[in-house]
């Protein structure tokens, strides 16, 4: 196969797209899938890799799909700095990672999310881009799949030049060896993601409208390097410790986290003990015969990772799973005394 099948290309002749998640969403099988099927599938040529950090569940992972036409051969096995789409596969990473540095002006940027573009793209901060979002997660919750399959309907949309049937063959085959019963779930996870999908572009401050795949400068101001030589601090002092009250592991939580039900705690500890991140506040208080006892005040959901182990240890149903809704940590979060102010 030859010929011109890329709608855009940096300078380079490469399409590159970046996928931001969390481990256990499956951003690097998705990222396995579109390479397979633009390079096996479609005649491309292309590369995929992914970054895992400490490699466990909850820690952010980035997934790397580079593609080029036939005759453009890629030798690269550089990170992808500069995308043309970036899928953020948890809208919390919005908050603790920087999603959206190096995205080609007049670029794609897809969120995870069941709020508005105009929403998104006001968190998110980027100008001449569109922004496209889809409820990934509210999709396979209700197909009991996950959110990878969803997202890459979502991300076949965004391209455009992506075969929908050689994606679906590539999910397919994925999970017909392992997990033959979850093949159709799947599927119907990806058409969904597909038709599900809302995107709206915004123009830039001069007034040009942004594209599906740009080819120009940075969305935003500022698209250098994190940390660089003219970037880090002095001396090279890390400004947020992982270990210190700064810590958000709120994008470590998959769709879900602990609801509070005062009325029914007898403030036992169960739940304290089986945390593994602290995430309980208590106070001085009274039991129920009047005396002085230890009572619990709420949970701080800035440390709460969403493992749900209080759930399952609280002997009284005061703690129980709920499906995390926008707003909903921020407005029932009880803050430690050491803990920083929110930003």
């Amino acid at each position: 196969m030859s010929g011109k099948i890329l709608p855009v290309q940096d300078e380079l002749g490469f399409f590159e797209l970046r996928l931001e998640s969390i481990g256990g969403l499956g951003a690097h099988l998705a990222g396995k899938i579109l390479a397979e099927a633009g390079v096996l599938g479609q005649g491309l040529n292309g590369a995929h890799f992914s970054s895992y950090g400490s490699e466990k569940k909850g820690t952010p992972v980035k997934s790397f799909v580079r593609l080029a036409d036939p005759d453009r051969e890629v030798r690269s096995a550089s990170p992808v700095l500069r995308p043309h789409v970036v899928a953020v596969f948890h809208a919390a990473l919005i908050r603790t990672e920087d999603v959206t540095r190096g995205l080609r002006e007049g670029g794609t940027i897809l969120v995870n999310t069941p709020l508005s573009p105009a929403a998104t793209r006001e968190r998110l901060g980027v100008d001449g881009v569109t922004v496209g979002v889809v409820d990934a997660l509210g999709i396979a919750v209700e197909e009991k799949t996950r959110v990878n399959t969803a997202m890459l309907g979502a991300i076949a949309r965004v391209c455009g030049f992506l075969s929908t049937e050689i994606l679906r063959d590539s999910i397919r085959k994925t999970f017909e060896h392992k997990y033959p019963q979850l093949v159709q779930a799947n599927l119907r996870t990806f058409d969904r993601g597909y038709q599900e999908v809302r995107l709206e572009t915004f123009p830039d401050r001069q007034g040009a409208a942004g594209g599906p795949a740009g080819a120009g400068g940075d969305a935003r101001t500022g698209g250098g390097p994190l940390y660089g030589y003219a970037t880090q601090a002095s001396g090279g002092a890390l400004s947020d410790l992982g270990s210190t009250a700064r810590k958000d592991l709120s994008a470590s939580r998959q769709g879900f986290l602990p609801e509070f039900i005062r009325e029914k705690c007898i403030d036992c500890g169960q739940c304290d003990l089986v945390c593994p991140d602290f995430c309980f506040v208590w106070t001085e208080g009274r039991d129920k015969k009047g005396r002085p006892a230890m009572v619990l005040e709420g949970i701080d959901y800035q440390y709460c990772k969403g493992c749900l182990k209080c759930v399952e240890a609280c002997p009284t149903d005061a703690l129980a799973d709920l499906r995390e809704a926008e707003g909903y940590a921020a407005a029932h979060r009880v803050p430690h005394r050491f803990s920083a102010k929110e930003g």
